[in-house]
């Protein structure tokens, strides 16, 4: 246990020295007390840098109860060192389903004031399971596409009860999480779990949002043949013009030695696909939830074995060998250590700003989704620029007022 403890505070400092916009954030709050006397439940993935969020928040006043957001996700080490700070944790690795509800039963046992959500499965169980909760609520934070679209879907229905910032929607997110982070973290979950090449292999990835766009450049930079599939038109476009193939899911699985998901829909491969799909085929997600690869159709075909920690290979009664890593769940995650600390700077400053705007305007905002505020945008850039020694120009007044005219045009 000692040596656990110890694994998860070197964790903990780790990605704390590599989080500088987070620490000058986190000066500030230590002497504001921002949340001071506030409940904030949170359910994200339970690892070194949601660690330093969630630190960072109570010591800026808030009372924190955390759970993961996947039952995969958890560092049981990061877990074990935020509980010996002081932290109200409730996750482990391998959660079954129902420690999984459990965890987020438990988070929101404390009554919180304030939500901070990844998938928004916590949101929706106090709308549902646990409307008792709901008058405590004010709003919430959400950090991912799938639960700013379940959210919004909510809204659209008359159905959400308080305000949500959409957290996955800042620039400063979006940006370099989504497209920066995903692209790394996918390849870092690969490599851990099948200790095989990327180079000369035919990669597919569904999906060219802004998740996809990170994963395609990566595994091009691998060299990877990359092919793309999309159900936008522009979006397809964007693959072809950015040099990648751009096909149908039933014909690209027939060539595809990696298949990767990212959409944030259900049923990307389904079972049409897995009838035809190459032997030897490796399948992985990236998606939050663990429906995008039809794990039924393909359970229903095969035999399946564990060949490696986080690979099982589904024995097709036509002989063909298929391989599923983490279950298909967040392979970056539950195979690997999330997105680089780095990137989370950026992430869960804006997090920890969006929180204490939410905060501050609570009782002017309505039931609704609510995108960053650009001037949020605007700060985590400024100290992440500082931080990295990088200084850029300004507009003159003259310029300025050139911009914003329409008279002048020489």
């Amino acid at each position: 246990m000692n040596e656990l403890l110890e694994k998860g505070k070197l964790r903990l400092k780790w990605a704390e020295s590599h989080m500088p916009v987070l620490k000058e954030i986190r000066e500030r709050f230590t002497k504001e007390k921002p949340f001071k006397g506030l409940s904030i439940g949170m359910a994200l993935h339970t690892e070194a840098k949601t660690g330093v969020l969630a630190l960072t928040l109570a010591d800026a006043g808030a009372d924190i109860r955390l759970a993961s957001c996947n039952p995969l996700s958890t560092d049981d080490s990061v877990a074990l060192a935020l509980k010996d700070a002081g932290l109200k944790v409730y996750a482990k690795k391998g959660e079954t389903d129902e420690e999984y509800y459990r965890n987020l039963n438990a988070v929101l046992d404390g009554k919180p004031d304030f939500v901070i959500d990844d998938g928004a499965d916590l949101i929706a169980m106090v709308h549902t399971s646990r409307k008792e909760v709901l008058g405590n609520v004010k709003g919430a934070n959400e950090e991912t596409t799938t639960g700013v679209v379940r959210l919004r879907a909510m809204a659209a229905d008359g159905m959400l009860k308080f305000p949500v910032i959409a957290v996955n929607d800042a620039k400063m997110k979006f940006l370099f999480d989504n497209r920066y982070g995903t692209g790394q973290s996918t390849f870092d979950g690969w490599m851990n779990a099948t200790n095989l090449i990327v180079a000369g292999k035919k990669t597919v990835v569904a999906g060219y949002g802004w998740c996809g766009r990170g994963i395609a450049a990566r595994a091009k930079g691998l060299g990877a043949s990359v092919i793309v599939t999309e159900v936008d038109p522009i979006r397809a476009i964007e693959a072809k013009f950015d040099g990648f193939e751009v096909m149908k899911m039933e014909d690209a699985v027939k060539v595809a030695d990696i298949v990767l998901t990212a959409t944030g829909c259900k049923h990307i491969v389904s079972e049409k696909h897995v009838k035809v799909m190459k032997d030897g085929c490796i399948l992985g997600n990236v998606g939050h939830f663990d429906n995008e690869i039809d794990k039924n159709a393909l359970k229903e075909e095969s035999s399946v074995s564990k060949v490696r920690e986080f690979v099982d290979e589904y024995k097709m009664k036509d002989g063909r060998s298929l391989y599923l890593v983490a279950d298909g769940r967040l392979m970056n995650l539950a195979a690997g250590q999330g997105h680089p600390a780095e990137i989370m700077d950026m992430s869960f400053a804006i997090q920890a700003l969006g929180m204490e705007y939410l905060v501050k305007n609570n009782s002017k905002l309505g039931n609704k989704v609510y995108t960053v505020p650009e001037e949020l945008d605007s700060v985590v850039a400024g100290i992440k620029l500082k931080t990295m020694n990088v200084t850029i120009d300004s507009l003159t007044d003259e310029q300025r007022r050139y911009i914003q005219g329409w008279e002048e045009g020489t």
